[in-house]
């Protein structure tokens, strides 16, 4: 079963996710947080699998609560809501340690295997969306950070041509054809790696490509 804590100030909003995930036989809602010191203290005490975390909330923001519940409990992942008019807080919400984002207004079956998605260990980003994640937020990062070069010295050479592939937002499907390997040693090599890095997935693989500069902003 998978347990899950909402947080949003919006009733409206909670109860709309309640119903839906609540239909779902494999998700149990375990609490609803209106503010994200709430959503903290509830994370903490339920320790729920995902918390689907609103950015804008009285007092403690999404995006420090999300920081703050990622930090003390790494066996819960978070989805930062968010709008489209609100994308400057998605790097933001990735860098404290979430998982990915959605849209408040989410179809109902996307909301769920996003919820399933991340649950089982993976980002909810699609390869293409993280293909502009990277257009979006590559300029804030195109200074290299000498700590994330340094982490990428634990890794093979195998181990490096693969994760800068997945900087690109390549699927294991086009790693795989475009290093010969099988599909099957990808994911090894992207498990492995992620390990190596302390990275929780392949979004964060790509916020680390760009802070040690093996991606800069507009490259192919």
């Amino acid at each position: 079963m998978i347990r899950v804590l909402i947080a949003d100030d919006q009733s409206l909003v909670r109860t709309g996710f309640k119903m839906i995930l609540d239909a779902e036989p494999d998700i149990e809602v375990v609490g609803e947080a209106g503010d994200g010191a709430a959503a903290v203290t509830m994370a903490r005490t339920l320790r729920p699998d995902v918390v689907l975390m609103d950015v804008r909330m009285p007092g403690t923001d999404g995006i420090t609560a999300a920081g703050q519940v990622t930090a003390g409990l790494p066996g819960t992942r978070v989805l930062i809501l968010t709008t489209f008019d609100l994308d400057d807080y998605v790097h933001a919400g990735l860098r404290a340690g979430a998982s990915g984002f959605l849209l408040k207004d989410v179809p109902a079956p996307d909301l769920v295997t996003a919820i399933r998605t991340v649950a089982a260990g993976d980002s909810v980003l699609s390869p293409g969306a993280t293909r502009r994640l990277i257009e979006r937020f590559g300029p804030l990062l195109a200074a290299p950070a000498p700590a994330a070069t340094d982490a990428l010295a634990a890794l093979t050479s195998r181990e490096r041509e693969v994760f800068g592939l997945v900087a690109q937002g390549r699927s294991n499907r086009e790693i795989a054809d475009t290093l010969y390997l099988s599909e099957g040693t990808v994911k090894i090599h992207v498990s492995r790696l992620l390990g190596k890095l302390g990275l929780r997935d392949r979004v964060h693989a790509v916020i680390l490509a760009y802070e040690a500069g093996i991606r800069v902003p507009g490259d192919g």
